[in-house]
């Protein structure tokens, strides 16, 4: 029977349980497939009489099954002649760090915030380009499974080698020399970690352990302790229950602000004073008016490109768009921001689910240097955190609302139905780049909604966004009422839960 890996190499990373899916024997043949499909036709040619050697970054997060997976993986490589740079523990943008600096593929193990049984692999090109479906990761699947089936290829001559660099303080002074934090005001600030890659991080770049100097900054660490188990809540911001330790925190040590980090770091959310959640669109809007503002101070060129995914606030195209930036909608999901970033040179984009990518940082995302930018934000003018993100949040959102349906089309047909085709719909504007968009945004009363698939459940997935509470909710419940009229089983619907992606 042949090898499937279609269950664990998936459109966008390996993600799966171990050992059963993900073991040491396919971690050595995906890492043979990464230097097929990858490494070696990227290698840099020969320079003078001295052949180029190819050349692969590695690093893990906290997981006990990491270094192993690490070890095969490496074996993979360095049997098909590839040189590996082990980089140990990392956080994910640490590793991008190093793919970039290095100028060399990347590969990170990690399952971000899944349960203590996954483990995973984030691949990239030289430069941290990303290896999606349609990037290599397809290839490296096919090549994977033959590998498995037919046996790896005999080794090369000479093989690769192995060497361990830790890179972290390397990346914390690279990220500080991004955003200057040394002269903004003193602030107390609360960092959840969730037991996952923050806790490393985080003293490295915010504080001294990585031998960079104080910063004005009062950190009060909240769950630092590395650990894949992670025994005191989930580490995926994205879900409210997730951030109730930190909010009560905030208000108890009298904070600034509160962060909380994913599992492997590359997503950072934002809570204000009061322990009040700050909307990723909010955060996108600040820090791309500060990018955009950069860019704006050089001579000449175009106007600087920011990138948002079309379920982000018009707030954040209004914000922009005054400033003088052209801003691009995208498809959700971090794979199409980091191509569009790249194909528009595009400074900033930015994600509901707390993705953030910087020009500056190889067009990757960064939790890290987007939490530099909102610290450095506040601690330059005297207001707390609740009145500046207030500017930056004018209409009013429902959240992504999930509804379980029997029959998705028939559901999404019925919508069509009432907002679009129905003599009497009103104008509106609709679009299909992700889901069905539908618009009403330039008239009164303003409103718009996106309704989206799942591409693995039978869900579909429902924002709404007003110029005011009462119109969101009409909105909202309209739409719910049209999707949900077969009934969906009780306790179906379930607020934010995002897509595989969107937790990554």
């Amino acid at each position: 029977m042949s090898s499937d890996l279609s269950h664990l190499i998936k459109a966008y990373d390996v993600r799966g349980t171990v050992p059963d899916q993900l073991n040491p024997e396919v971690a050595r043949a995906i890492g043979a497939a990464f230097a097929s499909a990858v490494v070696l036709p990227e290698a840099p040619g020969a320079t003078g009489d001295v052949p180029a050697r190819p050349r692969a970054v590695v690093g893990h997060d906290m997981r006990d099954s990491g270094p192993a997976l690490v070890d095969a993986f490496a074996e993979g490589l360095t049997d098909a002649g590839v040189d590996v740079t082990r980089i140990g523990l990392c956080s994910t943008d640490g590793l991008y760090h190093a793919s970039g600096v290095l100028g060399v593929p990347g590969a990170m193990f990690t399952a971000s915030h899944n349960p203590a049984a996954y483990n995973g692999i984030k691949l990239c090109r030289a430069g941290a380009r990303p290896v999606g479906q349609d990037s290599g990761l397809a290839d490296v699947r096919r090549t994977a499974e033959a590998y498995l089936d037919d046996g790896l290829p005999a080794p090369a001559e000479p093989a690769g080698t192995t060497s361990d660099h830790d890179m972290l303080a390397d990346y914390a002074a690279f990220l500080r020399s991004l955003v200057d934090l040394a002269g903004i005001r003193p602030l107390k600030v609360v960092v959840d970690a969730g037991n996952g890659m923050g806790g490393h991080t985080v003293p490295a770049v915010l504080g001294t352990g990585a031998g960079l100097p104080a910063l004005p900054l009062d950190v009060v660490p909240l769950y630092f302790e590395l650990d894949g188990t992670f025994p005191n809540h989930e580490a995926n911001p994205l879900d409210p229950e997730n951030l109730r330790d930190l909010q009560a925190a905030v208000v108890e040590h009298d904070a600034d602000l509160g962060l909380a980090f994913d599992g492997d770091a590359d997503r950072c959310f934002v809570v204000d004073e009061h322990g009040d959640p700050v909307s990723p669109s909010a955060i996108t809007a600040l820090v791309g008016l500060r990018e955009v503002g950069k860019e704006l101070e050089k001579d000449g060129g175009s106007p600087p490109v920011v990138i948002h995914n079309l379920i982000t606030s018009r707030a954040v195209s209004d914000f922009l768009g005054a400033a003088g930036a052209r801003t691009v909608r995208t498809r959700v999901g971090h794979s199409f921001i980091k191509a569009q970033m790249a194909q528009h040179d595009a400074v900033f984009g930015g994600e509901h689910s707390a993705h953030y990518y910087f020009r500056d940082f190889f067009f990757a995302d960064t939790g890290m240097l987007a939490a530099m930018h909102v610290l450095a934000a506040l601690g330059s003018q005297p207001h707390p955190l609740s009145a500046v993100a207030e500017m930056y949040e004018p209409y009013v959102a429902s959240g992504e609302i999930n509804s379980t349906v029997a029959d998705v089309p028939a559901a999404r047909a019925r919508v069509v139905e009432a907002y679009v085709t129905q003599e009497g719909a009103g104008p509106v504007e609709v679009d299909e780049l992700d889901g069905l968009t539908v618009s009403h945004w330039d008239s009164h009363p303003q409103w718009w909604f996106n309704l989206r698939a799942s591409n693995t459940e039978p869900l579909l997935r429902l924002n709404v966004e007003a110029a005011d509470q009462d119109i969101m909710e009409k909105v909202r419940d309209d739409v719910l009422s049209l999707v949900r009229a077969t009934g969906p089983a009780p306790g179906t619907a379930t607020p934010g839960t995002p897509t595989d992606e969107e937790r990554a």
